[in-house]
């Protein structure tokens, strides 16, 4: 159900400049590899303008993240969460074990 107390075009502008700035790219750089003028990405991220169905779907493999990773609030660098993902597959029992131990306890540290 759509929520409208949540700003979609607020989330989509940080979700943006989120994702490019993990990728260390500017709003420049990425406008000019996308094929649009100097300013698109900047024009978004102002909210001046939004981009098409089409246009969209282009950031998205320019950034190497499917729409769906995009609006995934959990997961906050998608690409690294997919190549760690892939790692995690080709542990055996032990390993895991392991690294599973290590990530409960991280998680332990940080509550308090």
């Amino acid at each position: 159900m759509f929520n409208i107390d949540f700003d979609y075009e607020d989330f989509f502008v940080k979700r943006l400049q989120q994702l490019r700035d993990q990728k260390n790219i500017s709003a420049r750089e990425m406008s000019v590899s996308l094929g649009q003028n100097i300013n698109y990405i900047n024009q978004i991220e102002n909210k001046k303008n939004f981009p098409t169905m089409q246009s969209f779907f282009y950031i998205c493999q320019y950034l190497n993240i499917t729409p769906e990773e995009f609006f995934c609030i959990d997961k906050v660098n998608p690409e690294k969460s997919d190549e760690l993902s892939k790692m995690i597959g080709k542990l055996n029992n032990e390993q895991l074990d392991i690294l599973e131990k290590i990530i409960y306890q991280f998680f332990q540290a940080n509550k308090k």
